[in-house]
């Protein structure tokens, strides 16, 4: 029955290594772990399974463009699948839940933070769920990267459906992120983990310290034909490498989460369809996409973690053939790390300060509040406090992840302006409109750079502090210079919101361990050195540096990463060494024939002889008299 399901609506003969395994545990009935590297089927291990049963597969899943990828490949085979995110209409998501309850749904696609809403969990319970699928597990963990404190929730979840089983899907997690998976879960004593090998044996790594990264990647792309991707750490990075490559006669083009929904769908599908041939991207592109021909994933920065590397490095060579991951670095990066982790952990007395500068802003007298949920301005507090920099915001996630407050999603998805205007056509603009011109010009300050082509967060009760005008009047003129096309302005769905989960507290008296955060903090660090090793290796096989951080070890070297392949131009550099030497010795007593030359070198294969007096004779070492034969020049 199986086969005939994966033939049906996968058009395949056979499944891939460990499928069939993971559904057979699945449908028995056991909370089953699945680790499969990026590309090697892991949707097939809850699809199948879940089309083979009565009742619908809910499956959480941390993002929207990678729901809506699955919900749409489901559908083109003939499978009713849905997805709820943030932004929905309202009815249409009243209408959604209802499918799902007179089972007119057999997947249901949504977010962890949907899970802990109760309008969800009331429905929840009129489902006929059989199958809790969770993709991308690792962020589960705080010891994965990606952490998403969210996923927290699934485990109160199961509570209200026990009887349902579960599985948990990962292409990179470490021996400790696997055990916090199975305990965050809450695994039954008769659960089961599948992992297939991490080694790629068609992709060949390599780790290059450059200066002169721009000039480097325009080299290796005209070295090595075919698709890639290039991965970069900020937005405005992607557009500049992407006009460099095109000014090097490469079509490229560039992908970040500033793009709205139409211009990633159209540069997805281009790049897809190789009328584009690189795309240089943040990491917001990548998962989900089912691309196999990918030739080379370049990073031009290093990556936080190696697991994300993992990840991101795996999108080439899915079709199996020869591939190349290469990371391109300098000493700043190493310090750009380093700095990054002290700013994501703030020392004690910063949270303290926060906390105390919340309390303040929302006149909360100690032991009150509980609950009290606030509308919040994150530039607004940082510009009434008078707090700099990226600190703050870190600082907030710490105290949320400590229980004491909450962010609402809107929190984390502010208002976005595009201009799509030119510097040109926008001066022209506000000459004919006057009254835009304090909000234009404000907000061309705070763009910067290129005027179009990119989203960037708006606070309106920021800009309404700025122009002396209240919120309102600032919303209802971006609105207007919304339909009059000079920007593309996307209100908040909803206001950021905060709220005191207990009562307030003294601030100096926080329940924060201080082990705890530092244990944190040691673990992220431990994670980046381990990146900054693993680039400045020069000695072991790259493939078995990653297999050895994932807990799997091989007595094989890969052969072809940098490192396996620099041994092998050693080695063959001695033996070609040692040839030349037998040459010279075979000579000593005049000159021979080619095939007598050959025949005195008796422990050495013909093509290596062949191949060495080749080169001995390009070099001058060797000459060829009239006669044909050869002699050693003195």
């Amino acid at each position: 029955m199986l086969h005939d399901i994966l033939k049906k609506y996968w058009g395949f003969e056979q499944f891939r290594p460990l499928q069939e395994e993971i559904i057979q545990s699945v449908l028995a009935g056991r909370d089953t772990l699945a680790l499969l590297p990026t590309g090697g089927g892991k949707s097939i291990c809850f699809q199948v399974p879940a089309l083979a049963q009565e009742g619908m597969c809910l499956v959480v899943s941390p993002l929207i463009a990678l729901m809506k990828d699955q919900v749409e490949n489901l559908e083109k085979r003939g499978v009713r699948a849905a997805a709820l995110y943030s932004g929905m209409d309202r009815r249409w998501m009243d209408t959604l839940l209802n499918e799902s309850i007179d089972q007119k749904l057999k997947f249901l696609y949504v977010s962890p933070e949907r899970l802990k809403t109760e309008n969800f969990r009331q429905r929840a319970r009129q489902m006929q769920i059989k199958l809790l699928a969770i993709d991308e597990a690792h962020c589960i963990s705080e010891w994965g990267h990606n952490f998403r404190p969210a996923y927290r929730e699934i485990a109160r979840f199961r509570e209200l459906i026990p009887e349902i089983n579960l599985i948990a899907l990962t292409a990179s997690a470490t021996p400790e992120v696997q055990e916090d998976i199975k305990k965050q879960l809450h695994f039954g004593d008769n659960a089961a983990s599948f992992q297939k090998s991490f080694a790629r044996e068609n992709l060949s790594y390599a780790c290059l310290e450059e200066a002169h990264k721009d000039r480097k990647l325009s080299q290796i792309l005209h070295k090595i034909p075919g698709s890639s991707i290039v991965y970069v750490r900020n937005r405005k990075k992607t557009q500049e490498i992407a006009h460099m490559l095109r000014r090097a006669g490469i079509t490229a083009d560039y992908y970040h989460g500033g793009l709205n929904n139409a211009q990633r769908s159209q540069k997805q599908e281009q790049w897809i369809q190789d009328k584009i041939r690189v795309m240089v991207a943040t990491n917001a592109f990548g998962m989900g996409i089912d691309k196999p021909n990918v030739r080379t994933v370049i990073h031009m920065d290093l990556p936080e973690s190696l697991e994300a590397y993992y990840q991101e490095a795996g999108r080439a060579g899915r079709d199996g053939q020869r591939s190349y991951a290469v990371l391109l670095y300098d000493a700043g990066d190493i310090a750009f790390l380093q700095k990054g982790i002290e700013q994501q952990y703030p020392p004690l007395d910063y949270l303290q300060k926060i906390y105390q500068a919340l309390a303040n802003h929302y006149n909360l007298a100690i032991n009150s509040g509980e609950m009290l949920s606030f509308d919040f301005d994150l530039l607004q507090f940082k510009d009434t406090f008078q707090f700099k920099g990226s600190q703050v915001y870190y600082a907030l996630k710490t105290l949320e992840e400590a229980g004491l407050i909450q962010l609402n999603e809107a929190f984390y998805y502010p208002s976005q302006v595009q201009f799509r205007l030119d510097f040109r056509a926008l001066y022209e603009f506000q000459l004919k409109h006057p009254g835009a011109e304090p909000i234009l010009t404000l907000l061309s300050r705070l763009k910067g750079g290129e005027m179009q082509s990119q989203f960037f967060s708006v606070s309106e009760t920021t800009l309404a502090r700025y122009l002396k005008k209240n919120t309102h009047e600032v919303e209802q003129q971006l609105q207007r210079l919304h339909q009059m096309e000079a920007l593309i302005y996307e209100k908040q769905k909803s206001k950021p919101q905060l709220t005191f989960l207990t009562p307030r507290q003294d601030a100096q008296k926080l329940p924060l361990d201080p082990k705890e955060l530092a244990s944190r903090k040691k673990r992220d660090k431990d994670k980046v050195d381990a990146v900054v090793r693993f680039a400045q290796n020069d000695r072991t096989c790259r493939n078995q540096v990653l297999l050895e951080y994932f807990g799997e070890r091989s007595p094989q070297v890969c052969g072809i990463c940098d490192i396996c392949r620099q041994k092998q131009k050693k080695v063959g550099q001695t033996a070609h060494k040692l040839i030349a030497q037998e040459i010279q010795k075979a000579l000593q007593s005049g000159p021979l024939a080619i095939s007598l030359l050959i025949s005195r070198l008796e422990h050495i294969p013909e093509k290596d002889a062949l191949l060495a007096i080749r080169e001995l004779r390009e070099r001058g070492q060797l000459i060829q008299k009239n006669d044909g034969r050869l002699e050693w020049k003195t």
